[in-house]
């Protein structure tokens, strides 16, 4: 069949879902210059393609302008096209950065603490997924048996990392009921999250090619386990020296990284409004779930908000090169860009502010009584998407953090989807989501 090869322009929009449009390759010169035409409304098409309330209208054109340096080119030699794609900005006619662009916001919260502290930010995206296909039998969980049965589309998917510009780190059968993970060398800036966004086409489109479907969904089943996303960090200096380690600090922490992960516990109850964005993510989002439930640092804690990594190295600068953090409130509803720029923003804050590095605990928070915590300085993560929307709209401090109508854009996106889920039944939500995710 004749085919003119396409390139497709993209972003992650509010919804957490990669939206854009396709282009004649051939054209490739003349887009990267004049971009291709986007409406402002489409900021508020929700993840069930529902249309929230809109301060818009039909009203308004942008252009979303792809990046040159973003495209990845992923041949999986199936009889399939090559997807061939790009992400982009979205701005004005004018040019300039349109205030709901995710990737807009992430720059400037980059820029941010670059302004404030001079780090620039190495991370990688660590995400879980499963398969909707027939259940495996007990035993499976990180087994080599469950590897086995779906080697050929865990080897399509590390090929199509490679392909995509993307450094391969491991993929594996996780605990869950076709449950994998998988997880990629680290990248710096924007692609960061730009990269995590591909590892999410890949694993979606190589299960397609081989009959299978791959959900990023919070929860499938009300009853199983969850799928996170943790989001690994670590920061460079202004002469690209590691600057997130020092050891005489707590936990090993800089001053300036104890300083960030403080602003992200102080803010954390703000931000899941951003990081967690579904009805279902506070399933997922309670204790003893391994996933997060207090605003706490741990120290190699996997119920932790955040969490000390452990660190192999033989010398200082190998243990300097290698520290990291990991987030650990965070799930695949979310667009990667707008993850990330609400947890830099969140520890930039801190950063300002001169915060004291957090102490990690170590005991189950959950077995603390309400009073315990407060004196303590904890919080219960909210137990709801409404609960986080309030959260985030009542902190004035965070929602200065985003440019002109963004919060307010948001809320109204994500109260219209919290809507649309809040007569159905916890099984019928998680169904829901896995349709989209």
């Amino acid at each position: 069949m004749i085919r003119e090869p396409l390139v497709f322009a993209a972003l992650t929009d509010i919804a957490g879902k990669l939206r854009g449009k396709g282009f004649p390759a051939a054209q490739l010169d003349t887009r990267q210059r004049s971009g291709i035409g986007w409406t402002p409304t489409n900021v508020q098409i929700t993840c069930f393609d529902a249309i929230a309330p809109s301060p818009y209208g039909a009203l308004g054109d942008l252009v979303l302008v792809p990046e040159p340096g973003s495209r990845a080119t992923v041949d999986f030699q199936d009889g399939r096209p090559p997807e061939d794609m790009m992400l982009g900005d979205v701005r004005s006619l004018e040019g300039e950065p349109w205030e709901c662009c995710t990737r807009s916001i992430l720059r400037g919260a980059l820029d941010r603490l670059e302004r404030v502290a001079g780090l620039r930010v190495r991370g990688a995206f660590e995400q879980e997924f499963q398969l909707t296909g027939a259940a495996v039998p007990p035993g499976w969980a990180y087994s080599h048996a469950g590897f086995a049965a779906q080697a050929p589309f865990l080897g399509a998917v590390m090929a199509g990392l490679g392909q995509a510009g993307l450094t391969p780190d491991s993929i594996m059968k996780e605990y869950g009921d076709n449950q994998y993970e998988v997880t990629i060398a680290p990248e710096e800036g924007v692609r960061v999250a730009d990269a995590a966004t591909y590892v999410r086409m890949i694993v979606q489109q190589a299960a397609l090619g081989l009959g299978e479907r791959a959900t990023f969904t919070p929860i499938l089943d009300p009853k199983g386990v969850g799928n996170g996303v943790h989001i690994h960090l670590s920061f460079l200096d202004a002469e690209g020296r590691p600057a997130t380690w020092d050891p005489d600090g707590p936990s090993g922490m800089s001053r300036q990284t104890g300083a960030f992960v403080a602003g992200i516990l102080r803010h954390l109850g703000s931000i899941v409004a951003i990081t967690a964005p579904s009805a279902i993510s506070y399933l997922r989002l309670t204790p003893h779930r391994w996933s997060a439930a207090f605003n706490n640092l741990g120290f190699r804690d996997r119920e932790a908000s955040v969490r000390i990594c452990p660190v192999a190295g033989d010398t200082p600068e190998a243990v300097a090169r290698r520290y990291n953090f990991e987030f650990r409130a965070a799930d695949a509803t979310a667009s990667p860009h707008l993850a990330l720029a609400a947890i830099l923003h969140a520890g930039a804050q801190g950063i300002e502010d001169g915060l004291p590095a957090p102490s990690a605990t170590e005991e189950d928070l959950a077995e603390l009584s309400p009073e315990d915590l407060a004196r303590r300085g904890y919080e219960r993560l909210p137990a709801s998407l409404e609960e986080a929307l309030d959260r985030f709209e009542a902190d004035e401090v965070v929602r200065a953090w985003f440019p002109g109508r963004f919060s307010e854009v948001y809320l109204a996106h994500k109260r219209f989807e919290a809507a649309m889920m809040a007569d159905k039944s916890i099984a019928d939500r998680c169904a829901a989501y896995a349709g989209v995710y």
